[in-house]
């Protein structure tokens, strides 16, 4: 059978189950299969099991369950009241007053959870009532929060840049640091459109909300955001001073998410509970489909698939801007149909090779990578930031996506620059490494 056949054969196959509705993990491990009995002579259970054993002891990934958990315990503490209160007093005077609450608050919780989905729905449970209630533009109000969601997949803790390290073997805390400034970019692109599209069209926007509160009232209220900053500090900056490893950063986090959840008497019985058994099915389900990317990337690696693959595109001979041209529209077309761990952990086997040959840093395209996901998370039918602000709004997810259109176009915006000023996401890792 020759590649050209095999690779046809793969892809009917990987489509057939998942438009069945088989499990990511499952499918991965059946196109692996499939390769294997088709071109190796190898027998494929000891591929599967040395794969899938050498995916599960990688000391690095005991800080995806970690990270996990912390991001589950805030989830059921005070967190976005304090977030909405602790904001309000700095952000009312801003063209677009407290819709600015969506992105900031995007912002924090996102360096304290990992997850797009958890930080679009924290956020928003206590957002949307309360900017429908002070008379917002509703559209405006669900694409802000939209867009901002995606921040959970980019600011450190990311869940989805774990994954991307264990694929690729890259430091978990070099990524980390590196989504530091596109994301803190990408921030400050969707409060720049918040702040122009308020100035073209005023009626978006109650006239007398916010704005009025003094000094000392600003001071009063930074307090409550005082311990989650804090949070924040311990992780991220132990990371960045190598006072801490990844997993030794997540541990200071769950340690530091407790207390802050007994001081705000969140922390019951009940919570705990709650959290540590969302944390192990959320962490379980993401090492089933590392695992099966393992094993498609091994049978992967005895077919010379990629390799040919890569081959073949070099013989292209295109510029590196085509080649992430062409990546781009590729990952937001799987994103139509794919979560983004999916996305991340199905194509690494393929494209890892493609980007090593045209001589990318892989620390720099796995941000570029994330950013792509993003995109993927509010383009219909798949993007699951609409379906969480669908069942957060009772909207049409078309309506949902058109809201987030723009904001959509941000993350195209963020995608060149990232592309043209790559020390956007090289310059705070080689500091890192320097100190």
């Amino acid at each position: 059978m020759t590649l050209v056949t095999l690779s046809l054969l793969l892809f009917a196959v990987l489509f057939a189950l998942l438009a069945g509705g088989v499990w990511i993990a499952i499918t991965l491990g059946a196109v692996g299969f499939a390769a294997m009995a088709a071109k190796v002579s190898v027998p494929a259970g000891y591929v599967l099991a040395i794969s899938m054993w050498q995916s599960s002891i990688s000391w690095d990934l005991t800080a995806l369950p970690m990270f996990i958990w912390m991001g589950e315990i805030l989830y059921r503490s005070r967190l976005s009241e304090d977030l909405f209160d602790g904001l309000a007093p700095w952000l009312g005077w801003l063209p677009g007053r407290m819709l600015h609450i969506n992105v900031a608050g995007c912002t924090v919780f996102a360096a304290v959870s990992g997850s797009s989905a958890a930080t679009c729905a924290t956020v928003g449970r206590i957002s949307l009532p309360e900017l429908a209630k002070r008379g917002y533009d509703e559209r405006l109000a669900v694409g802000t929060l939209a867009g901002a969601g995606t921040l959970g997949l980019l600011i450190p803790p990311s869940i989805i840049l774990i994954v991307y390290a264990a694929a690729t073997e890259q430091s978990i805390a070099r990524l980390f640091i590196a989504g530091v400034l596109p994301g803190l970019m990408l921030s400050g692109l969707f409060m720049g459109l918040i702040m122009a599209r308020s100035i073209v069209n005023p009626r978006l926007v109650p006239a007398d909300d916010g704005g009025g509160e003094t000094l000392s009232q600003r001071l009063k209220a930074t307090w409550r955001l005082l311990p989650v900053l804090l949070l924040i500090i311990g992780v991220i900056g132990s990371i960045y001073g190598g006072l801490a490893s990844a997993t030794e950063a997540a541990v200071v986090g769950v340690g530091l998410s407790l207390l802050l959840s007994w001081f705000q008497g969140s922390l019951t019985r009940e919570t705990f509970s709650d959290a540590l058994l969302g944390a192990t099915r959320t962490s379980c389900m993401i090492a089933f489909i590392l695992a099966g990317a393992a094993f498609l990337t091994s049978a992967m690696g005895y077919t010379g698939l990629p390799r040919t693959i890569a081959q073949w595109i070099g013989t292209f001979e295109l510029a590196r801007w085509q080649l992430l041209c062409a990546l781009t529209v590729f990952f937001v077309i799987m994103g139509c149909f794919l979560d983004g761990i999916s996305m991340v952990v199905l194509t690494t086997s393929v494209i890892m090779p493609m980007v090593e040959q045209a001589g990318l840093d892989l620390i720099w395209f796995g941000i570029f990578l994330v950013l792509v996901v993003e995109m993927a998370q509010i383009t219909p039918p798949i993007g699951f930031n609409l379906y969480v602000l669908q069942g957060l709004t009772g909207r049409n997810i078309l309506w949902i996506a058109r809201a987030a259109a723009p904001f959509f176009m941000l993350l195209i915006i963020a995608v060149v620059l990232i592309a043209a000023f790559p020390q956007l996401a090289t310059w705070l890792p080689q500091t890192m490494l320097q100190r």
